[in-house]
């Protein structure tokens, strides 16, 4: 009776895992750059004494889907996609460097180049800085040049753009970091201005997915609701009358 108990309560936490995920890629299917997050769960066995046939299932991240979103023509100058499986660099709000899809970006009163979320972006040199009173423009290799009153545009730093060898790590500020440390840039790496990638989140198959991984809980609480039923059934059978 209690290895269906036990089976049941960890199904039904896997599915409510599962369930949880989902809803965190459901609900970023309009966030620009995102990558949806895959789940997946292992066993690991229980340690001690008469537990050696108990196995935990538990969450395990695999990482995330790398497949390219949908391209937005925006028309705009300043919103940029990286082409292939480039990444753009900028600096995170702990200091460390960073990697993010999202290429809507903006210059800030004090000049430097940011993504909407205010986070600077990165050039060769750290944080690029745009000169006031110029209007930028971001060359395909990420080069980006601001043209003054006299009409001349000058080049004032270059987008680092990255293209990992293997996948990124999700931090829970939702940006990507290197599994060892910052990356080189990749001088081959390109990217569009005037156009934003979207979430590459599927909002039909995830809510498909919801819907299952909700009768998945359902069968596992009938479970343990007919474990009870069975133990009350086998306590007043073995009680004395």
């Amino acid at each position: 009776m209690d290895r269906m108990i036990y089976n049941a309560m960890a199904g039904a936490k896997a599915a409510m895992q599962r369930q949880e995920v989902l809803s965190n890629n459901l609900a970023n299917v309009s966030t620009t750059g995102f990558r949806a997050e895959m789940v997946a769960f292992r066993a690991v066995p229980v340690q001690g004494d008469g537990a050696s046939t108990r196995a935990y299932a538990l969450e395990t991240t695999v990482g995330y889907n790398d497949q390219t979103g949908p391209w937005n023509h925006t028309e705009r100058r300043l919103d940029v996609a990286m082409v292939g499986k480039a990444w753009m660099a900028v600096q995170g709000l702990d200091g460390t460097e960073a990697y993010t899809r999202a290429g809507s970006l903006d210059v800030n009163a004090e000049g430097l180049l940011v993504t909407k979320g205010g986070l600077p972006v990165l050039g060769d040199g750290g944080p690029i800085t745009v000169p006031p009173n110029t209007t930028v423009q971001i060359g395909a290799d990420g080069t980006v040049s601001a043209k003054g009153q006299t009409g001349r545009p000058n080049t004032v730093g270059r987008i680092k753009l990255v293209t990992p060898e293997a996948k990124l790590n999700r931090g829970e500020d939702g940006l990507f970091r290197g599994p060892d440390g910052d990356l080189q840039a990749d001088p081959l790496a390109k990217l569009e201005s005037g156009v934003l990638e979207g979430s590459n989140v599927s909002a039909v198959e995830t809510m498909v997915a919801m819907i299952s991984a909700a009768r998945q809980f359902e069968q596992q609480m009938k479970l343990l609701t007919l474990a009870q039923t069975q133990g009350q059934v086998s306590s007043k059978l073995l009680s004395p009358t």
